[in-house]
């Protein structure tokens, strides 16, 4: 493992723990959260001076008061914003799952757009070229999870901003879901892809700045120059409410904070024939299928899992899997955000679901594995372990990452 110096130095200077006092005192006020972008323009872009520049960012690349960031630099004469790259979804966030904008010129902007989805390495690197950007400043809202993609389009830009001799600058921003802990298992590398490309957790603790700083050090060929700005006021133990920041829905079906929240356990029902809740109002939160009934709900809260309750819910999702059929299953409601384990519970969900739903099977690609980065989950619920036992089989793994992962954190 390599510690860069940037890295020691940030940690070192880290933001000190403060007040957690209800109300609004003065000493929270002072705490009132800085995004990484609110930073970067409180200190005139001084950065980016001298550099044209490319931004890779989407619909939650915003202000506190709602303004695109890509709309205020355009408009601000320190800074020489040259060119945006969306991401999955797009820039402007009008493509569902799987999908993204293609090339074209911004008509709020007239900037030129570049599609980054599904492109990564020299392929990337000569779209930074052709752009004709010097530094490539990335600012989108992550959700914690290692199966959301985003994360991998900040690795992705880094390693072809390192081929094509480019800059990247992170602005930081909040994990929803807070950066307490790291949790669940760690991918096993024959099994990346773009909802993992690196060994790490599988809920993995830490805001986009500090998972550029461990890339850098610790999975790309080099380093790429890279700098990050952090916020100020955010400590590790904060969702996202605590923030003062409005919620922009990252992709189409993280409609709320309470989505994120569930979401890094959850999502592995992509992996199922269940619906994971797509095309209703709470995606993520509605897990059922045809023949389901208050029998898993019932098996479900039997766990006793912490921090959750489970209820019997009957719903028809607009599109997705069983799109207008009326389906059974569970809607989870967590309770007690502090004690919640999203990715225990997701395990506890597809251990009962099997038990009582004979219709079960994971999906024919073992997509699964790809979503908890190996066999193991997938083998162990198939041989009849227990959620317990199922946990079990990854804390080794887990330890590991935990003690890399504590070199780059920045925040108390």
């Amino acid at each position: 493992m390599r510690l860069s110096r940037r890295a020691l130095l940030a940690a070192t200077t880290a933001t000190a723990s403060l007040p957690a006092a209800s109300q609004a005192t003065a000493a929270e006020r002072r705490r009132q959260l800085r995004t990484g972008f609110e930073r970067l323009a409180a200190q005139g872009y001084a950065l980016l001076h001298g550099d044209r520049v490319g931004i890779v960012t989407n619909p939650t690349g915003i202000t506190r008061d709602v303004r695109h960031i890509v709309d205020v630099m355009h408009a601000d004469d320190r800074v020489n914003l040259t060119a945006v790259f969306g991401p999955e979804h797009g820039f402007r966030g009008t493509a569902q799952a799987g999908g993204s904008e293609g090339r074209y010129d911004d008509p709020a902007t007239g900037l030129p757009v570049y599609d980054t989805y599904g492109k990564s390495g020299q392929p990337l690197a000569d779209i930074f070229t052709a752009s004709g950007v010097d530094t490539i400043v990335f600012d989108i809202q992550d959700v914690g999870a290692r199966f959301y993609t985003y994360i991998w389009t900040l690795y992705d830009c880094m390693e072809a901003a390192r081929l094509a001799g480019k800059r990247v600058v992170v602005l930081d921003r909040p994990n929803p879901v807070t950066g307490r802990s790291a949790e669940g298992p760690v991918l096993h590398k024959e099994f990346a892809t773009f909802v993992g490309r690196e060994p790490i957790s599988q809920a993995h603790g830490m805001t986009v700045a500090e998972l550029a700083l461990l890339f850098n050090e610790e999975f790309l060929t080099s380093p790429v120059p890279l700098d990050t700005v952090r916020m100020t006021g955010w400590r590790r133990s904060d969702f996202y409410d605590a923030s003062g920041l409005p919620w922009v829905p990252p992709s189409p079906n993280m409609p709320t904070p309470d989505t994120a929240v569930v979401y890094p356990g959850t999502c592995l029902f992509e992996g199922t024939n269940l619906s994971e809740g797509r095309g209703t109002t709470r995606p993520f939160e509605l897990l059922g299928a045809e023949g389901i009934d208050r029998r898993w709900a019932a098996a479900a809260n039997e766990l006793a899992l912490p921090g959750v309750h489970f209820r019997e819910a009957y719903f028809a999702p607009t599109f997705s899997k069983f799109q207008g059929k009326t389906i059974g299953g569970v809607q989870l409601h967590v309770h007690g955000r502090a004690a919640f384990d999203p990715v225990r519970t997701g395990i506890g969900l597809l251990i009962t679901a099997k038990q009582t739903w004979s219709g079960f099977t994971w999906r024919s690609d073992n997509w699964i594995d790809k979503l908890t980065g190996s066999t193991l989950v997938r083998t162990m619920i198939d041989a009849g372990a227990s959620t317990d036992e199922v946990v079990t089989g990854w804390q080794q793994e887990l330890a590991a990452f935990r003690k890399m992962r504590r070199h780059y954190l920045l925040y108390r």
